[in-house]
């Protein structure tokens, strides 16, 4: 078993393997806080602090009959004891955030979590109901705000799916452009539904223009930048050749939306095609923008 999910059941067991869903999450994103290695990564979602990963893993944990979902709460059905399996430290964090925040009622642990770390409460349906009218100007005040347009590039190779969340958050993007040809990944959150979902939810727009793409079968062998290089001499003088009618949707995207970001996998942009796609974008007329590769 994945050693994140023993934390999570770890996490279950201490409270009587029973816990809400929204209390979960919460007591889940305090526990990290005290993590030298987080057991999961979170996102500003409509209810505060939020892993995609960590709903993932209950599900997986469901489908094994390890944890049961009834309605709005999840509850540990395995005997085993989880606790004992952790590492000290990751006991000592669980065992903090049950001292610190275990009796409080769900809306007084969403309000606490809001107040401490205000960039969790960003995108929260809830904030304005449960902080005071100067703790909810704070939340306002540290949303991402930026106005220079802007076109990023962005991998999510090394990346968790909150990451590269926060990531774009954190930029300012308002739409990702999935460029790749084949939308689909054995990373958790990257398949396209997943990944459009997952921006949606943050307040992303999201497109999928494949025709920029790079077809799989001329990914192979690429041992080194000289290989690569190789590559994307071909994707100019053929793909970029031929979609200059995308190009300049995307620039269209650009000049409607402000900031947005094309993706696709891999972290080192130098061995990605959405590096030159974008230097080919930089060159049509009415280009006056900045590119960043993030």
């Amino acid at each position: 078993m994945y050693y994140r999910r023993k934390v999570l059941l770890a996490l279950l067991q201490s409270f009587d393997n029973k816990l809400g869903k929204l209390p979960l999450q919460k007591l889940l994103f305090l526990v990290t806080r005290y993590q030298k290695d987080k057991a999961y990564d979170f996102v500003p979602y409509k209810y505060g602090c939020y892993s995609f990963q960590a709903v993932s893993d209950l599900g997986t944990l469901k489908k094994y009959k390890q944890v049961v979902e009834d309605g709005e709460t999840y509850l540990g059905v395995m005997q085993e004891d989880f606790i004992c399996q952790l590492r000290p430290e990751d006991r000592s964090a669980i065992n903090r955030v049950k001292s610190l925040f275990g009796r409080m009622e769900s809306d007084e642990l969403t309000r606490s979590t809001y107040i401490s770390y205000p960039y969790y409460a960003i995108n929260s349906l809830m904030a304005e109901r449960l902080l005071t009218k100067e703790q909810f100007e704070k939340v306002k005040k540290i949303r991402p705000v930026k106005y220079t347009p802007t076109l990023f590039t962005v991998g999510y190779e090394g990346k968790t799916l909150e990451e590269y969340l926060n990531r774009l958050i954190l930029n300012d993007v308002k739409l990702l452009c999935d460029v790749r040809s084949n939308p689909l990944s054995m990373k958790f959150g990257f398949s396209k539904s997943q990944l459009q979902h997952s921006c949606e939810s943050v307040g992303i727009k999201y497109v999928h223009l494949p025709d920029v793409g790079i077809k799989s079968e001329k990914r192979q062998d690429l041992h080194s930048q000289a290989d690569y290089n190789l590559l994307f001499d071909d994707y100019k003088l053929t793909t970029l050749r031929s979609t200059l009618h995308i190009q300049k949707y995307i620039l269209s995207l650009l000049i409607e939306n402000k900031r947005i970001a094309l993706t696709c996998f891999e972290s080192n942009v130098c061995q990605c095609h959405r590096k030159p796609l974008a230097e080919a974008i930089t060159k049509l007329p009415g280009w006056q923008f900045d590119l960043i590769h993030i």
